[in-house]
């Protein structure tokens, strides 16, 4: 199966797993072949081994893999979509790859690994001989060439192929240089014990001999040693990915004609009812449509407490059943699934790139021929003006070996992959790394109030009776037509109604965000909502009736209207109350240098009660704001400098969180609103937002400090070599080194939070 998605301009986009990328100069050699073909977009990622290519609709995938082969490397379509989620039911051994290239190590890394004690038990007797005097014998020369011939020959060989691959099509890389740079050291050393055949046999002579094999050797060690430490710590990067997409169930149990039978997850159908016991994972999203329980909801959201469900009430796929019995149908199978969609979003978050990480690929796409000539020039200045062709030799050789960019290609993604993994595991989706830089300039934050600050869990207080249905009647009205809406009031209004008797059905339904509702109900036409909803529907509350509503206002609570046949019958007040960790989170807010602005649809007396409850001051409280109100204050404030970042949850939020620079949902709000933001928190607690926005400036500063540490690794490095003040085994041990520094680096967010 082909992964790719359909964009509103008829492209697509498909992923690859590439194999044979070594550096950032692999990644931006391939960003630039496949970008020459007319409207193809290309984003590759370097530890994940993977791209993703935006196509057009005239060019074919057949073509890009091409493409991609044509510039020296080896792709082919991933096979289990976006989401790369594991074949349910299949045991691990039998199942596809489903690992984005980075885990497909296997036997590569134990080939490595094996390339690698080789040329450690032979670098380590070529050393003492070489660099000991005490050790040398007659033709010891010989004895370390030959011992340096496997080590250069077949433990450094992915380096030689590599290059040589590169060659054929007139492009070099990281490996070009390490592979040129211990090459020379070895044909120079075996040219000089060729041609000297009489100081070779005389040890008391051995230190007229120029002989380089131990830089072949310990340079090929020291580069083998960090490209293996380098790949078991980005296989660490991606172990969060790797426990989220390995969360889901194996196994359902499914009631069809009256039997339960165990059938395994990917055979599941929408519609299905299955069984869920105490401590079993739910075999995926669905409604409960029989039996209470609490739901572990951790791994999924983050949040640590197990959450009370009841018939009626959604169930997310992976969380745990503690206690009772449940029966819940099936409404989201296989691709659909929230812990799918999660898996999609992590994995395009971690393939996509932040322009900061643009300038290395600029970089690096210049930078080894560069270094290249850099390392011609030393050779020929030491040799023609100082008239040291040796010291020449080792400043060109120190040169190449010391310039390899590994560390400009893992600065980047291996941060993003290790910090958005982190962020999944606390209930936290980042759809692209360009949210991350957007955190950063965030100064003011909109927060919605009902479903994000308050718990959004509306009660019916009580009923004023204004006509002659009588209370009863009224709410009864009022909640057969709320039922058909997907708001808070209206599931409130419509919960209260139908505990006092069964709900009638409702035909020419129709909906206002921030509005109300209209609905034919027994005949009678209702309508439900604010006051300028009835207004629109042409019903005028008299001016005894409005004050009524505003004296339940002033109370603190939500008060709305409901009209029968244009007659207004009565006023349900409904009262909301604040989340218990809101006040401790606005303050985070504020020490993070942001300013939280309430904005609402409510009144202005429950939403500055609010306000005061959570700390938020009263000059940044916007009430009574409909839905296009709130994309208006948006711009507004925008217009006014501020960099704005919206929280919110539900329909009447989507346009505003789309609108503003950083949209942030919570997931227990609804599929457009989440669909509309850019960073979704999983769980419903405003302490989430807070986490998200330090955990992606924290991914952030990474990247930064990456970047930094890698330029100017190679900044100070190639001018040291050039000058001929850096032996070549430092070289080989820094540039070494300078890789495992980046990715450790990286691998500290997996404590973030902890």
């Amino acid at each position: 199966m082909t992964t790719d998605t359909e964009t509103s301009t008829n492209n697509r986009v498909i992923e690859l797993d590439i194999e044979g990328m070594t550096c950032a100069s692999c990644v931006a050699r391939i960003e630039r072949k496949l970008g020459r073909l007319d409207g193809v977009e290309a984003s590759v990622n370097l530890p994940l081994e993977s791209a993703a290519v935006t196509v057009p609709a005239g060019i074919t995938d057949q073509q890009i893999i091409d493409t991609v082969h044509a510039t020296g490397y080896t792709a082919r379509l991933k096979t289990l979509g976006h989401t790369e989620v594991p074949v349910p039911g299949t045991p691990q051994e039998d199942r596809p790859s489903n690992d984005n290239g980075l885990l497909r190590r296997g036997g590569k890394l134990d080939t490595l690994l094996l390339r690698l004690v080789v040329a450690v038990v032979l670098t380590v007797p070529i050393t003492l001989i070489a660099m000991i005097p005490l050790l040398h014998f007659p033709n010891w020369g010989w004895v370390v060439g030959a011992l340096t011939l496997p080590v250069w020959a077949w433990s450094a060989w992915p380096f030689h192929r590599a290059a040589a691959i590169n060659a054929r099509h007139l492009a070099s890389t990281m490996d070009t240089l390490v592979s040129i740079g211990i090459t020379a050291a070895f044909l120079f050393s075996t040219y000089t014990l060729v041609s000297s055949p009489e100081l070779a046999a005389d040890p008391a002579r051995a230190g007229e001999l120029p002989l380089y094999y131990e830089v072949t050797a310990i340079v090929a060690t020291f580069l083998l040693l960090g490209r293996y430490l380098e790949r078991r710590a980005k296989e660490k990067a991606g172990d969060a990915l790797k426990a989220l997409l390995g969360l889901g169930a194996k196994e359902a149990t499914v009631i069809r004609d009256g039997v339960e039978l165990m059938v395994p997850i990917d055979d599941l159908v929408q519609g299905d009812v299955f069984v869920v016991r105490p401590g079993e994972k739910i075999a995926t999203d669905g409604v409960i449509t029989d039996g209470t329980s609490a739901v572990d909801a951790s791994l999924i959201t983050g949040e640590s407490l197990p959450v009370d469900v009841a018939p009626g009430d959604a169930v997310v796929g992976a969380t745990i059943n503690t206690n009772g019995r449940l029966l819940v149908r099936a409404t989201r199978v296989g691709s659909e699934t929230t812990l799918a969609q999660m898996g999609r979003l992590v994995s395009q978050a971690q393939s996509g790139k932040a322009h900061i990480a643009r300038l290395a690929d600029r970089i690096s796409a210049v930078f080894v021929p560069i270094v290249l000539g850099i390392a011609v020039l030393s050779f020929i200045v030491w040799a023609a003006v100082v008239g040291d062709v040796q010291g020449g030799f080792v400043a060109a050789v120190t040169v190449l070996i010391i310039a390899c960019p590994c560390a400009l290609g893992l600065a980047t993604p291996t941060a993003m992959l290790t910090g958005s993994g982190r962020a999944a595991q606390l209930g936290i989706l980042i759809k692209g790394p360009q949210i991350l830089e957007d955190t950063r300039t965030v100064n003011t934050v909109l927060l919605d109030k009902t479903g994000t600050v308050t718990t959004g869990k509306l009660a019916v207080s009580r009923i004023i009776n204004l006509g002659s249905l009588g209370e009863d009647a009224g709410l009864h009205v009022a909640g057969s037509v709320e039922a058909a809406s997907e708001h808070p009031i209206a599931h409130a209004i419509a919960a209260a109604a139908a505990a006092r008797a069964p709900l009638s059905s409702v035909t020419d339904f129709r909906s206002a965000a921030g509005g109300g509702v209209r609905g034919i109900v027994d005949g009678a036409v209702v309508v439900a909502g604010r006051a300028h909803w009835l207004e629109d529907n042409g019903i005028i509350p008299s001016a005894a009736h409005t004050a009524r509503l505003r004296e339940e206002q002033t109370s603190g609570a939500t008060a709305i209207w409901v009209a029968v046949n244009g007659n207004v019958e009565c006023i349900i007040n409904l009262q909301d109350s604040v989340k218990a960790g809101s006040a401790v989170a606005i303050a985070k807010l504020k020490e993070l240098g942001l300013r939280p602005i309430l904005l609402t649809g409510d009144n202005a007396t429950v939403a500055a009660t609010v306000a005061a409850t959570v700390g938020i001051a009263p000059e940044d409280v916007f009430a009574d704001v409909l839905p296009e109100g709130k994309v208006d204050t948006v711009r507004k404030l925008q217009a006014s400098g501020a960099i704005v970042a919206m929280v919110g949850d539900g329909v009447n939020d989507a346009a505003a969180l789309a609108q503003a620079d950083l949209g942030i949902a919570m997931g227990s709000g609804t599929d457009v609103a989440i669909e509309a933001a850019d960073l979704t928190v999983m769980g419903n607690d405003l302490a989430q937002v807070v986490t998200a926005i330090q955990l992606s400036r924290k991914t952030l500063s990474t990247i930064k400090a990456n970047l930094f540490w890698a330029f100017f690794y190679n900044a100070i490095g190639i001018p040291v070599a050039a000058l001929g003040l850096l032996n070549p085994i430092v070289a080989g041990a820094a540039m070494a080194f300078s890789s495992v520094l980046v990715v450790g680096n990286s691998l500290r967010l997996r404590r973030f939070g902890k």
